[in-house]
């Protein structure tokens, strides 16, 4: 009786078996998969639809960098004001010190010569600059030039056995693509972090000085013919950068140079999430400018505008959400000769999309003077093509509407200031500093006057009054505030 128990009680095991290999077969099972070093693993889904994944090999990219990246350190003489004795300090009689300061920051090599690319605020004003390699040698280095509106700078140290990185295209790289931050944080040399690409062609930051970004209340306007003008498409991404990393390599899993790291967003002054990258279409064109030229050698398509925004779509009726809209051109730029006018919206170059402003530099940054480029325009809804040779910025081109529209007015307009909006509690205005012929002197607006609204329109900068005052079909009702301090306004028919 005991062995028919036995039997029996394995027969069914036996069959359970069967039956759960059966039922555990026809579901899905992750694969193993071997992945080469510097690639991403796939991702896997399992049959209950629960993605697993594999990490990014990160040693690769790391490997290569480290040795590229190089320590600078800089010393500069600053001048500080002080007093000698407590009588001076009491009479304001002081004198000039001078002070010596020492800098920190990163470079990456781009070639064999030892030709070194970093940040122009890392090196700018700098007495000496010594560069150490991550192989322990330091050496003393040499300015190349520089070019404040990129930020970028060329030093040159004299060397052999240097091993340097070649750029990417920063063009390739996708919001989420892993990239690793490499320089010298807080003096800890040959530091990398990992993060990813969180966002592009951030322009608006204000962080390369740009005198002609004045922000507009319905977009930022800004001449793309001056050369003075900061040219700003940063790389966004999340890797941990600090204080000490501007000028070091941002780099994909690949080990290219795809970026050089410039600023953190941060309250603090230590990184608090994102950090911000020179891309290297805009430093490789800076850096080989530099090389061969001593300068950069800098083009316009001769227009004057400013990224699209809801405000702008509205304002202006029109009929995309992206891009660069055209507030005006100047009198020879190579877009008036091709046939763009004041009112498309520039919504690529050479088949690649233009969302921004930022994006509209970072595309032209490559180019030379002579170079000719194709532009995508939205005019009314309707797509058109034109083609361009681009021209060398001078700052100097008048604008086709400024020549006409100022003559019309007759008037020199400037923006308040924070204090002048402070002093006379408003939001916003210009001011008129001087009369000439024309519809305000015949309206009687004195100079000094200062416009808040037309035709109770919001009057914030200069570009509004133009952009106001062309939509007026009839009389021009401006108010303001007259020279006494005392509200004011004046019609013209």
């Amino acid at each position: 009786m005991n062995s028919k128990r036995i039997f029996g009680t394995l027969l069914i095991a036996i069959v359970g078996s069967l039956i759960g290999i059966g039922i555990y077969s026809r579901f899905d099972h992750p694969k193993t998969i071997i992945v080469e070093k510097g690639q991403q693993a796939p991702i896997q889904h399992t049959g209950m639809n629960s993605p697993t994944y594999s990490a990014p090999d990160f040693r690769l990219a790391a490997e290569k960098s480290v040795h590229a990246v190089v320590h600078v350190k800089v010393v500069s003489q600053v001048k500080q004001y002080g007093y000698d004795n407590i009588q001076d300090w009491f009479f304001g009689n002081p004198r000039t010190f001078n002070h010596e300061m020492t800098g920190y920051g990163s470079g990456v090599i781009i070639d064999a010569d030892g030709h070194i690319v970093t940040n122009n605020h890392v090196i700018e004003g700098s007495n000496s600059i010594e560069v150490t390699l991550n192989d322990g040698r330091i050496l003393k280095a040499d300015v190349v030039g520089r070019d404040p509106q990129t930020d970028i700078a060329v030093i040159k140290i004299k060397a052999d056995n240097l091993q340097s990185l070649s750029f990417g295209n920063s063009n390739d790289l996708q919001v989420g693509d892993w990239v690793l931050a490499v320089g010298n944080p807080f003096n800890l040399t040959s530091t990398v972090t990992a993060g990813i690409v969180s966002a592009k062609g951030r322009w608006e930051l204000g962080i390369i000085a740009n005198e002609n970004n004045n922000q507009n209340r319905s977009f930022r306007s800004q001449s793309q013919n001056a050369p003075t003008a900061g040219i700003e498409s940063f790389i966004q991404t999340d890797a941990a950068v600090n204080p000490g990393n501007s000028g070091g390599a941002l780099v994909n899993l690949n080990g290219e140079l795809i970026g050089i790291n410039t600023a953190i967003a941060s309250q603090t002054g230590s990184y608090a999430g994102y950090s911000f990258a020179i891309p290297a279409t805009i430093a490789r064109k800076a850096a080989s400018d530099i090389i061969e030229f001593g300068e950069v050698k800098r083009v316009v398509i001769g227009i004057q505008g400013g990224s699209v925004v809801p405000e702008t779509v509205e304002k202006e009726n029109l009929k995309v959400n992206k891009g660069v809209y055209i507030l005006d051109l100047t009198q020879d730029g190579g877009a008036i000769k091709a046939g763009v006018k004041a009112g498309d919206v520039i919504t690529g170059i050479d088949g690649t999309k233009v969302n921004s402003m930022g994006d509209l530099q970072e595309q032209l940054a490559p180019h030379r003077p002579g170079d000719k480029v194709t532009i995508t325009v939205n005019r009314k809804g309707e797509e058109k093509e034109f083609a361009i040779t681009l021209k060398t910025a001078t700052g100097e081109s008048k604008t086709v509407g400024s020549s006409e529209f100022w003559a019309y007015l007759g008037a020199d307009l400037e923006k308040l200031s924070d204090k002048d909006l402070e002093k006379y509690k408003i939001n916003g205005g210009v001011r008129v500093t001087k009369l000439h012929d024309g519809m305000f002197k015949s309206a009687g607006i004195p100079e000094g006057f200062i416009i808040t609204y037309i035709n109770r329109a919001e009057v914030n900068d200069v570009q509004d009054v133009r952009a106001i005052i062309e939509r007026i079909k009839g009389g021009v009702f401006i108010e303001g505030i007259g020279p006494d301090g005392i509200n004011d306004h004046y019609f013209r028919k």
